[in-house]
């Protein structure tokens, strides 16, 4: 009995693979470069790719349980929909995939747009799954610390509307949990979806406050200006992804990220432990500048 990882160099995927090893799984996971591997003893690596079939038959063959994980790339649909179709084929039902909240929603931004086609394979094509659908990555903050901290400003496009940010290590923890649950049960369970999100929703100018707390001085909210988001981002990442992001941050504006009634009670027993906060996040990472 294997579980398969994909995306399993990335801060999610590797952390799901330690939680896996940890509790004694038998693990395999899928990465382009095995050299640049850097995993617990016993993990089975494999090398491949989405797109190169004959590599993924190669890595799911006598897998029983499947983490699917996709970076978002312009073809992340495309290689999603071949891993779950090379999946079946290996006759592998039991499925946890990482989508992310209110796919159904935000429905023009493209990386939100094509997890939520894959939900629907997922659901149509009766896949016994899991769809993990978590809030915006505290981490992702990590990028923007200089500014913070060098500029005063926070300035991601949070907005008004709130989101229930979430910790990277309680994602791929809830992840393991659930990989485990669905590879441990005598049946394939039937399909379930599962919000991951965060103790606290939080606005722009509720996380400015958080930062100025911890870093004891003035932190303004600057963040609504979706143009000029778009533009920062242009320097660093494609134009296409960044357009991407300035669309994921309108809706941020006009919708926000918000749980649902018993979201964080039902994350709380599952971990059996209080989620991460926002707050300890800027803590930390004021403490390791």
């Amino acid at each position: 009995m294997t579980i398969l990882v994909t995306g399993a160099t990335g801060n999610v995927g590797s952390q799901v693979v330690e939680h896996l090893v940890k509790r004694g799984a038998d693990v395999r996971a899928l990465i382009r470069d095995p050299s640049k591997a850097v995993f617990p003893a016993g993990v089975n690596v494999v090398q491949g790719d989405f797109l190169d079939i004959d590599s993924l038959r190669n890595a799911m063959s006598g897998v029983s349980t499947l983490f699917l994980l996709n970076a978002v790339v312009p073809d992340e649909f495309t290689q999603a929909l071949v891993a779950l179709n090379v999946a079946r084929s290996a006759g592998i039902e039991r499925i946890v995939y990482l989508s992310v909240i209110h796919a159904d929603v935000y429905v023009n931004v493209p990386h939100f747009a094509g997890k939520f086609g894959v939900e629907r394979m997922i659901e149509q094509m009766d896949f016994k799954a899991t769809i993990l659908r978590p809030a915006y990555f505290i981490q992702n903050d990590l990028m923007i610390k200089d500014v913070i901290t060098g500029y005063g400003v926070y300035p991601m496009p949070v907005g008004d509307k709130g989101l229930a940010m979430i910790d990277v290590r309680d994602i791929a923890e809830i992840a393991a949990l659930e990989l485990l649950r669905r590879e441990q049960a005598a049946q394939p369970l039937p399909l379930n979806r599962i919000n991951l999100v965060g103790p606290d929703t939080l606005t722009g100018t509720d996380i400015a406050a958080i930062w100025s707390d911890v870093l004891a001085r003035p932190i303004s909210y600057g963040g609504d200006d979706t143009a000029a988001f778009e533009q920062n981002l242009k320097q660093f990442m494609p134009q296409w992804m960044a357009y991407d992001m300035r669309m994921m941050g309108e809706r941020f504006l006009t919708d926000g990220m918000l749980p649902e009634g018993g979201d964080v009670e039902r994350l709380t027993t599952l971990l059996g432990r209080p989620l991460r906060s926002y707050r300890n996040f800027a803590t930390e990472t004021a403490a390791a500048a």
